[in-house]
């Protein structure tokens, strides 16, 4: 996965697959050369379009018209056509999904092809998430939050979790077709519509493709839907992939129930966070929203290239974007917008490592080990480091996860199971990014108590007689200062 963010890239050629594969071929477009947004390289009889000196490398379209036969000829302009004619949001999740489900089907780097899931998987999972929910009941306070466990393919998790990635990139992808338009003079703009129009297609596309591309990717290294401390997933569902499960213990040296087990209980403990904490979903989603907005364009390289736009080498587009066109702001306000979002997803993941350590460790011998494997996931660059990289610019620090985890695992030593899970109850309550620099601090620090203030307003408010009293009084005394104030206004 590329870690320039934006870098809109297509995915390896799909390989054949007889027939199946032809077809898909054909509506994908093909295969595609190193600089080409739209999928068109790799063409039979185009001249090797897309390497060095081939008829396309300067020029995609000229490249198009060299031996192609009717077929080619014809998916290419399809696929030209879709891109160009696009007139929805800022992302062409149509093409998203299918760049998505065309890198699924590829396979992963070490062979694994995806796989339909079939009954004994199934009844695997729904098993091991139903044992999970067991044990986490000692762990937690917090009720169960799966009403159904789903064994999923890897294009079943690309399906499913779409709509979590649309809410996610949307406001990014949308300053970008926004600054699109501002870049030329409000007078120019309308005389330019057609013009600023394509490029709007174009930008959907290539923010698809690029989209498309890491979803498909992550959808073959992730377990659940909540891998990377989001509910990517419909609410209380908790769902496992057994292909990359099986990929990923293969090596471990562990029983395959034992990982499965163990994964189960991650992704049941999400669910129970994100089921039973109304705000947290909202206020996750509402912090890479924040951080998002505060990514700015540099406008000036973007008129640079829309005043030498040339329609007939659409690639000059893509290359400005790999160039580093969106960065960060680097604002008090941005700044504090990336330590909300860091500290969020840490303290999610911290309470679900710590929870899962509690129910696993008398119960698993392998607790222990799994545990420091998917640390060391995360901490070398695991799925969602790699994956808000890419879409957002964004690259979290693992370091806050074993901290958050060890500020966990101290408040339930020092306040119990129910005074732990007692924070999440209003987001002000929860750790700051200072206090994950001092667990130890925020861990002893004196709790607020608010029973003797909830008590006083229950006396006072059982005691009318005595407000009325209060009320009379302030009418006999305070007649003056009425009056006084009557005068002042």
């Amino acid at each position: 996965m590329s870690d320039t963010p934006f870098g809109f890239g297509l995915p390896p050629e799909e390989p054949d697959d007889g027939d199946e594969g032809k077809k898909k071929d054909q509506e994908s477009g093909g295969g595609q050369g190193p600089a080409n947004p739209f999928g068109f390289g790799g063409l039979p009889g185009a001249g090797g379009f897309g390497g060095p000196g081939s008829p396309g490398a300067d020029n995609p379209l000229a490249a198009m018209f060299g031996s192609l036969n009717p077929t080619d000829l014809g998916a290419a302009f399809q696929q030209l056509g879709q891109m160009l004619s696009y007139e929805g949001g800022p992302v062409n999740w149509d093409m998203a999904k299918q760049i998505a489900r065309q890198t699924v089907s590829q396979g992963t780097a070490d062979g694994t092809k995806d796989a339909s899931v079939g009954p004994a998987e199934r009844s695997s999972v729904e098993e091991a998430v139903r044992l999970a929910d067991l044990w986490l009941d000692d762990a937690t306070s917090l009720p169960s939050g799966a009403g159904s466990a789903v064994a999923w393919s890897r294009a079943e998790w690309v399906e499913a979790t779409l709509p979590a990635w649309k809410e996610l990139v949307d406001p990014v992808a949308e300053r970008v077709g926004t600054a699109m338009g501002d870049v030329l003079p409000e007078e120019m703009q309308a005389m330019a519509g057609p013009l600023i129009g394509m490029m709007r297609s174009m930008g959907g596309a290539m923010f698809g493709t690029q989209i498309g591309q890491a979803v498909g990717v992550l959808a073959g290294e992730v377990f659940g839907s909540t891998d990377i401390g989001l509910p990517l997933g419909p609410a209380g569902r908790a769902a496992l992939l057994p292909v990359n499960i099986e990929a990923f213990g293969k090596d471990l040296g562990v029983a395959k129930e034992e990982v499965r087990l163990y994964l189960a209980l991650r992704e049941a403990a999400h669910q129970r966070l994100f089921a039973h904490v109304p705000w947290l979903r909202s206020h996750l989603f509402g912090a890479v929203d924040g951080y998002a907005r505060g990514i700015k364009v540099d406008t000036a390289k973007l008129e640079d290239v829309v005043g030498q736009f040339d329609p007939q080498n659409p690639e000059q587009l893509q290359d400005a974007l790999q160039q580093g066109m969106f960065q960060p702001e680097d604002t008090p306000e941005q700044k504090a917008a990336l330590a909300r979002l860091e500290t969020a997803l840490a303290l999610v993941e911290g309470w679900v490592d710590a929870v899962v350590h509690a129910a696993a460790k008398p119960r698993l011998s392998s607790a222990d080990a799994l545990r420091e494997t998917l640390r060391r996931r995360r901490a070398s660059g695991g799925p969602a480091e790699q994956t808000f990289a890419t879409l957002i610019g964004l690259e979290l620090r693992p370091r806050r996860l074993r901290d958050a985890s060890r500020l966990w695992a101290s408040l339930t030593d020092a306040r119990g199971v129910d005074g732990r899970d007692a924070l999440w109850s209003h987001p002000d309550m929860l750790p700051t990014a200072s206090d994950l620099d001092d667990p130890d601090g925020f861990v002893h620090r004196e709790q607020l108590d608010f029973s003797e203030l909830d008590k006083m307003l229950g006396e006072a408010a059982d005691k009318p007689d005595l407000r009325k009293k209060d009320d009379g009084a302030k009418d006999d005394s305070g007649s003056k200062d009425a009056d006084r104030g009557d005068d002042t206004e």
